[in-house]
């Protein structure tokens, strides 16, 4: 059974008749709606779908809502512009259709953040500019490295804090849809600060669902524990990262906001151009297999697939390939470390969740059996990656899929009966039902029986199916 659990964004390439099941059969977990490249319409169609598709194979995928996020771009730029290098190009607070001596900007304030010798960067990097002067509205520059520019590119300023707002008009308007639908997760795009997600969770007046906050700006990548406090998950957002802070530095981050996310037992993500090159072969290449499995070997909860399933052209191929991988890095990963601050034993949740790992392994038991209303007991088993199964039963279809991101766990869902021994009976029968658990084995069962504090699991049993 494969622990890792996979997401795979959803796109153009996901939407012809089958392959939103093939993806499923091929071992996706949980889905992503990107808002930045679809309106609430079209989020709604492919939300609809996923469902359906979910219901025909007897699962439960999770859904993630990815929001754009406060992204600065270029505007339009005419077709054919290329910026030389040591030419003077100008970043400009208006409209207008730019060229090869200036381009408008999205963020009209850019000319109040930025001084002479900041460096921007434009399309993930790829061209580099320094600032030269700054004049009201226009920021004029010098260019470093040139290339093609094409219109509404990313403009990143690292080491630069922008004074722009967390959450953006568009954000709303789909926070708004979301709110109405079967929404599990919301990302929430270039968080600074914990400041940042606390104004997001202020936005959610219906419900309350999940953050995934991305990790991908330099501030954020200085505020670490904060943010992880502050968020439900985090996810290593690669690609602006890098672009953000230093190629060099994105793998020490990426072990260092996995260490923290475990710490915390919270889920963790690894993302962008994980199989980049299957968007265009049906093979990785050596090094793409080397980075999921390296993502597997520090214990990450998911592996994302962004523009590989989205627009790839081989989307359940992809998913196929990373679910081997997966699998494979997991036979061969070292026995896990406890995470940071495990050895705290005056929680007894935590307690309880340690014990119930170490025990599952020394009996051979064939499953750890979480019962759970709000999902916590379950992150809290997965928090210490044990070799037993992890089977949450829970009577919340939308807490199941919400556990689809969390790494070994598996759920099954019932209504809970009252009593609690008829409740423990009710599982097992389920648990054995499902072919979770063989007549004769024996399964361990954890649960907040007593405790009125999600999560407060203070009871721990073993019996035999």
């Amino acid at each position: 059974m494969r622990r890792t659990k996979i997401i795979a964004t959803l796109g153009p390439a996901t939407d012809p008749d089958g392959v939103l099941e093939g993806l499923i059969a091929a071992g996706v977990d949980v889905v992503r709606l990107n808002a930045a490249h679809a309106e609430p319409q079209e989020l709604a169609q492919r939300l609809g779908a996923i469902r359906s598709a979910a219901a025909r194979a007897g699962r439960e995928i999770g859904v993630l809502l990815d929001l754009p996020g406060p992204k600065i771009r270029v505007g339009d730029v005419a077709e054919g512009t290329v910026l030389e290098p040591g030419a003077e190009f100008s970043l400009v607070a208006e409209s207008c259709v730019g060229g090869c001596q200036s381009a408008s900007i999205s963020h009209y304030a850019l000319s109040d953040d930025v001084s002479a010798g900041d460096r921007i960067l434009l399309d993930d990097g790829r061209l580099e500019l320094i600032v030269v002067k700054v004049n009201p509205g226009e920021v004029v520059s010098r260019v470093v490295i040139g290339g093609a520019l094409t219109s509404h590119k990313g403009v990143n300023i690292p080491g630069v804090t922008l004074s722009i707002d967390a959450i953006t008009q568009y954000d709303r308007e789909v926070l708004a849809w979301a709110m109405g639908a079967e929404i599990d997760w919301v990302g929430q795009s270039f968080v600074r600060s914990a400041r940042d997600i606390q104004e997001l969770r202020s936005c959610m007046t219906e419900r309350q669902i999940p953050i995934i906050a991305k990790i991908e700006k330099h501030e954020a990548a200085a505020s670490i524990a904060e943010i992880v406090s502050a968020a439900d998950a985090v996810m290593v957002a690669r690609g602006d990262l890098a672009v953000e802070t230093a190629p060099e530095r994105v793998p020490v981050l990426q072990r260092q906001i996995v260490a923290a996310a475990r710490a915390a037992g919270k889920p963790v993500v690894i993302a962008t151009e994980m199989l980049d090159s299957m968007r265009e072969r049906p093979r990785p290449t050596r090094a793409e297999a080397s980075d999921v499995a390296s993502a597997i070997f520090i214990r990450a909860d998911a592996v994302m697939l962004s523009g590989e399933t989205a627009v790839g052209l081989y989307p359940i191929e992809s998913v196929a390939t990373m679910a081997r991988i997966a699998v494979a890095a997991e036979a061969a990963a070292p026995p896990p470390r406890p995470p940071h601050g495990s050895s705290d034993t005056d929680d007894v949740q935590t307690a309880v969740s340690a014990a119930v790992s170490e025990l599952a392994a020394d009996l051979h038991l064939a499953a750890i059996v979480t019962l759970t209303q709000s999902g916590a007991t379950a992150l809290a088993v997965s928090r210490y990656r044990p070799v037993t199964p992890i089977i949450a039963a829970t009577p919340r279809v939308e807490v199941a899929r919400r556990l689809q991101m969390a790494w070994g766990v598996r759920s099954i869902t019932l209504p809970f009966a009252e009593h609690t021994d008829a409740r423990l009976d009710q599982v097992t029968t389920a648990v054995r039902e499902a072919g979770l658990a063989s007549p004769g084995e024996c399964i361990a069962m954890t649960a907040g029986l007593w405790s009125r504090v999600p999560g407060g699991t203070d009871f721990l049993h073993v019996r035999a199916v």
